[in-house]
């Protein structure tokens, strides 16, 4: 088969960045109005994304705390992440950086929950180390959410929801987004915990389109919502997005729980995790190649459902255990679903291009990514060179290549030079 020849090109999206983060933390932290006092003790959640620096944020909001003569301690806000255990969970923050010896404090992780209140009609649960400590500190990234749209989407109220109310809130909180729908189940359990328990304060990062760290701010409970959605506008403002729609075919060098809790981003791919809510199916992208999964991962696979066509390499790195217990609780089975699976990247691609219909290969809408999180620097088929030449957003750095395969039908994957 002839594959089309593709140019490497250069986005330019909106960059404001946190030169200093350590410095950044500490100002939000005094700035925002904290109730912590000398003496305290402080647990501070930290979830299970990807989040660009979280080692360095986290760490550097323990050392304030230990600043104030306060007593943090770190444990995992990631619901029914890491398997569903709190080894699992302790692991996840590990590969992220976040240990005891690297936090300078200790990490407390159990999936048991205590009740603390009611919305819709259900319990509210809260992780037992946190409910014994003197004040809860949240650190999350906020973001447009992979299911749904709204004023409220992924960020510190959804961390209050799922993410402190472990496996079995998790499950409940998931059930009753089919019923009243995800902003507002969200909304509704984060309003009770900012009632109920002793919030001292949530932590907001939002990133820039190259995956930096683009704003930290710190908030008190009685702030929080307000400035959670402020934050949200910024980030949906300043995401990273593919430059062309439609495509033929989308090839994605690999999916995982650390580049999106989806596996893709579906704010990217356009394609929803969730059949519940109406989502914009924007862009529109015929058929998707996913060719690995990130080590990263530990096996969870959530999100290949949203692929078209596979490899033999990523689905023996699925651990179907760990994605089901994510997919299932989520209520989105499809998620799990393994695409059509081949033996090599040539021939998955190769059979993907095959399905685009009368249009040849070789002249075939084709964009290449490393990951929906590290679209800075892509590939795009010699197709969109007209419409290239109209968008000052987008460089060429080369001229047209071949897509290139080793011995073995391995596509070499993208050298990105930022």
């Amino acid at each position: 088969m002839a594959f089309p020849r593709m140019v490497r090109v250069r986005q330019t999206f909106p960059r404001p960045r946190v030169v200093d983060i350590p410095r950044a933390v500490a100002e939000t932290l005094a700035a925002a109005g904290v109730p912590i006092k000398r003496g305290d003790t402080v647990a501070v959640g930290a979830g299970s994304r990807g989040i660009a620096n979280i080692d360095v944020i986290v760490g550097a909001t323990v050392t304030w705390l230990k600043d104030c003569g306060a007593r943090p301690f770190i444990f995992p806000a990631m619901g029914s992440h890491g398997g569903g255990t709190p080894e699992g969970q302790l692991s996840v923050l590990a590969h992220y950086g976040i240990t005891e010896a690297t936090m300078g404090c200790p990490l407390r992780a159990t999936m048991e929950v205590v009740r603390v209140g009611e919305a819709l009609d259900l319990p509210v649960w809260l992780d037992r180390w946190a409910s014994e400590a003197d004040w809860i500190g949240l650190v999350n990234r906020v973001k447009p959410h992979t299911d749904f749209k709204g004023s409220i989407e992924s960020g510190l109220f959804k961390m209050m929801t799922i993410g402190l109310g472990k496996y079995k809130g998790a499950i409940q909180y998931h059930r009753a987004n089919i019923h009243h729908g995800y902003e507002k189940v969200i909304t509704a359990v984060g309003r009770q915990m900012l009632a109920k328990v002793p919030l001292g304060f949530g932590l907001g990062i939002v990133e820039n389109g190259y995956d930096e760290t683009a704003r930290l701010e710190a908030f008190t409970a009685a702030t929080l919502e307000e400035g959670e959605r402020r934050l949200l506008k910024d980030a949906r403002e300043w995401m990273a997005r593919l430059p062309f729609s439609p495509m033929d075919v989308l090839i994605v060098e690999e999916i995982g729980k650390n580049i999106s809790g989806a596996g893709m981003d579906t704010n990217v791919i356009g394609r929803p995790s969730n059949p519940h809510e109406p989502f914009p199916a924007d862009p529109k992208i015929l058929w998707i190649v996913a060719l690995d999964l990130t080590e990263e991962s530990y096996g969870n696979a959530t999100g290949i459902g949203n692929a078209d066509f596979t490899t033999r390499k990523l689905v023996d790195k699925i651990d179907m255990k760990a994605t089901l217990i994510n997919c299932i609780t989520a209520c989105a089975p499809n998620g799990a679903k393994v695409p059509a699976t081949y033996d090599t990247d040539r021939e998955a691609i190769e059979t993907a291009l095959s399905c685009i219909g009368l249009t040849p290969p070789e002249r075939a809408r084709v964009i290449r990514i490393k990951n929906t999180l590290m679209i800075g620097e892509i590939e795009i088929s010699e197709a969109y060179l007209p419409e290239l030449a109209q968008r000052p957003d987008l460089t060429p750095l080369g001229d047209p290549v071949s897509l290139a395969f080793d011995a073995g039908g391995r596509l070499r994957p993208l050298s990105l030079t930022r």
